[in-house]
């Protein structure tokens, strides 16, 4: 049974410009968790170049957290953003990996997410569906 849909659409650009800027890295330690820290060949300590297909991802993964708290009901506060991780697994098919109080309200609530992202044109995207695994 689905529990929340959530999607969000992202500017590229405005990603790029927040990693690269003077308040980059704190921006970057903020918002990414660690295993997107990695993916994305950022370290949330310095500012780094970011290529224009880093910046897609990262655009992504942004919209990906923001899909995340629509589908959950809880709004663009309910947690904190680094907490939720969308990572690639090996086949490239991104997936959540949540951390904290995001992974524990996840269990308690029963539900499993899936996680569709998209980036062309300038735009990134993210779709989430919480579904009640125990329904």
């Amino acid at each position: 049974m689905i529990y929340g849909i959530g999607c969000d659409l992202c500017q590229v650009e405005r990603i790029k410009k927040s990693l690269q800027g003077p308040h980059g890295a704190s921006f970057a330690a903020r918002v990414y968790g660690p295993d997107e820290l990695a993916l994305l060949g950022l370290n949330g300590k310095t500012v780094v170049p970011v290529s224009d297909k880093k910046a897609g991802s990262a655009a992504a993964n942004f919209a990906a957290k923001e899909a995340f708290m629509k589908a959950a009901g809880t709004g663009l506060s309910g947690f904190a953003m680094h907490e939720l991780q969308a990572v690639r697994l090996p086949g490239g098919r991104p997936e959540y990996r949540l951390l904290g109080q995001a992974a524990q309200w996840l269990q308690q609530n029963g539900l499993r997410a899936h996680l569709s992202l998209s980036h062309d044109g300038g735009l990134a995207m993210a779709t989430c569906i919480l579904e009640q695994i125990d329904a």
